[in-house]
């Protein structure tokens, strides 16, 4: 099974564009980060104030010079301080909870939009399953560390310089001892920052690949079924997990050297400071309660180290999973409107309909050129002319660019290479949204959202009334089968349409076009995976729903556009024969090949009267 490859994240440094686009991202949040900015700054304030209190506490209070004025003054200041900064980390936790929230639905709200913006380009090569890893664990993780991890360092920085100042202006050796241990513990920072930021790239690359497979293995339940591939898709999720505890563990232990060696250095300084400053107090060059404060200084300014060390790699694992959320919402949207159109035309979420034009429907191909992969063109100068309220068939064996065609003309993609008019119009000179409010589209396997048949037919026109759908409904003859159901139309279809047959999920996605009233209509291999009953629905729909509007059926069975005004055979990019359906098989050619080779196999299986004399056709 072929594996999708993601984009490499190599680079062994914090990436400062990555983190600066991070910030540019919490713009909105700027205010808030203030507020939360302020409440840490207090807070560590409050932690640095403290060590002076006990060192008053134990060299005037202790030694009995005091009065009991002085003595219940510091007490209320001692409660006052406890008191204030309690009430300030409630407020602090509050408001972090809600930036991280707040981010968290922000990334994701960007995410789905860019998901919309994106052309089908990028759905060609990415997965579902990579991009459910974005949305949900990689966001998640990002908004947490942001707004947790980056004010813990917020904290410790100025609980550390604070610290450090009040310790060089009491005693500057014993400050000295305090801040030996700073350059060994930044180069370790260094180094192990490097070893971090490698290790959780890798669980998040094998993060995806779960979510990938998780996906896959959802989605394709019956293939895998009817395959008999239960084993070899459990080896395959067996080997992803594997991967994914192999990394993780790799991760922990690349974590978990780097604490203890925090730890371990801060103590044994902390020992040193003890031995150092015990002798300082008790040859009488400081008092007991300044070695007290430095001691609980130097624990203050280790924690601090700590934390700093411990934000450090969860910055590391942060920018693993920021890169690929900026790269998702940073990805190059390929088919999108000049600011010219936006300004007139308004955008897919803004659009300004006041100014969309109507559509008469003649189609212009103009020396078009189009690959998805450039060392492998679909069509090379091609040249099509379609007059309004036609109905176009394309038919030709697979690959030969039936399906390009018709997604060019929906602009699902565009020109390499020359121009498509419609109305003698370029269409880049006008938006996306208003030819795809033109647009009726029937795929070959039609997507139902969860939900009621009614919410699927109104998809079509989110305005319509009840009664508009149950004429949709009606005229490609579904209202029949829909009534059948014990809930009619508020009968609920199931996650995909999975509660009703492809024929069923085939009409009501007929029905929701038709309900669009469109003045292009795109019926794409519609009757390729349908039975024969509803296929002959399909049919009436395409000779009768579709007579006005300028309609393309790419053609699985062509016993159903035999009628249509042009039948257009594609063969490798290039039109090779175009004409109705009795001038193509007068002519005996391919399409008479085709036609009569799919009439035979329809015979033997009993699909059409055996009394039809095949002469006739």
């Amino acid at each position: 099974m072929a594996r999708f490859e993601e984009k490499d994240f190599s680079q062994d440094n914090f990436n400062l564009k990555v983190w600066k686009r991070i910030f540019q991202l919490f713009a909105p949040f700027y205010k808030q980060l203030i507020i939360l900015l302020v409440l840490v700054i207090m807070t560590a304030l409050g932690d640095v104030i403290m060590p002076l209190l006990n060192q008053i506490s134990i060299d005037k209070f202790a030694s009995g010079d005091f009065n009991n004025s002085e003595l219940y003054l510091f007490i209320a200041i001692y409660i006052l301080i406890i008191f204030a900064v309690s009430i300030i980390n409630y407020f602090y936790f509050k408001a972090a909870g809600k930036v991280e929230m707040g981010f968290g639905y922000h990334l994701r709200e960007l995410c789905f939009r860019k998901l919309n913006d994106l052309s089908f380009s990028f759905y060609d090569t990415t997965p579902t399953g990579w991009l459910m890893a974005r949305i949900t664990s990689d966001i998640s993780r990002l908004a947490e560390i942001i707004a947790w991890s980056f004010m813990d360092m917020a904290w410790g920085i100025p609980v550390m310089f604070m610290s450090m100042f009040i310790m060089l202006r009491s005693n500057v050796m014993l400050t000295l001892v305090v801040l030996i241990v700073v350059p060994i513990l930044a180069v370790m920072s260094v180094v192990m920052q490097k070893k971090l930021l490698k290790a959780y790239r890798g669980v998040r690359k094998a993060n995806s690949k779960i979510t990938n497979s998780f996906s896959e293995g959802i989605n394709g339940a019956k293939t895998t079924k009817t395959l008999s591939l239960e084993q070899q898709n459990f080896e395959d999720f067996k080997k992803d997990t594997s991967e994914m505890r192999h990394v993780s563990i790799e991760a922990a232990v690349v974590g978990a050297k780097f604490r203890p060696l925090v730890n371990f250095i801060s103590s044994f300084t902390l020992a040193l400071l003890i031995w150092v400053g015990g002798d300082l107090a008790k040859y009488g060059v400081i008092s007991f309660g300044t070695l007290m404060m430095f001691i609980q200084y130097a624990q203050q300014f280790y924690e601090p180290i700590r934390v700093i060390a411990y934000t450090m790699s969860e910055f590391q694992l942060a920018q693993a999973s920021g890169e690929r959320v900026v790269y998702l919402i940073d990805s190059e949207v390929k088919i999108t409107d000049t600011p010219e159109v936006i300004a007139k035309y308004g955008t897919v979420f803004a659009p300004k309909e006041e100014n969309y034009e109507d559509i008469k429907g003649d189609i212009s191909f103009k020396h078009v050129d189009f690959h998805y992969i450039e060392e492998e063109p679909i069509l090379r100068d091609f040249n099509l002319d379609i007059k309004a309220g036609q109905t176009i068939a394309l038919v030709g064996e697979t690959g030969s660019g039936k399906s390009t065609i018709v997604n060019l003309i929906c602009r699902f993609y565009e020109p390499v290479k020359g121009e498509i008019l419609i109305d003698g119009v370029d269409y880049r000179k006008r938006s996306i949204a208003w030819l795809h409010s033109k647009l009726g589209y029937v795929l070959q396997a039609p997507h139902l959202f969860s939900g009621t048949i009614m919410d699927n037919v109104r998809f079509g026109r989110l305005d319509a009334t009840d009664e508009e759908v149950y004429e949709a409904c009606k005229l490609v003859n579904a209202h029949d089968f829909i009534m059948r159901f014990d809930k009619g139309y508020l009968t609920d279809v199931g996650e995909g349409g999975s509660r009703l047959s492809t024929g069923q999920k085939q009409l009501i996605s007929f029905a929701r076009a038709v309900l669009a009233n469109p003045r292009i209509f795109i019926l794409d291999e519609a009757t390729a995976s349908i039975d024969t009953e509803t296929e002959k629905i399909i049919q009436y729909a395409i000779e009768n729903i579709m007579k006005g509007k300028t309609s393309f059926v790419v053609a699985h069975r062509l016993s159903t556009i035999v009628n249509a005004d042009r039948i257009l055979v594609i063969k490798k990019g290039q039109i090779v024969e175009d004409g109705t359906h009795i001038e193509l098989m007068k002519k005996k050619a391919y399409y008479y090949e085709l036609y009569t080779n799919q009439f035979k196999e329809d015979l033997a299986k009993g699909l059409i009267d055996e009394n039809i004399d095949l002469s006739l056709i």
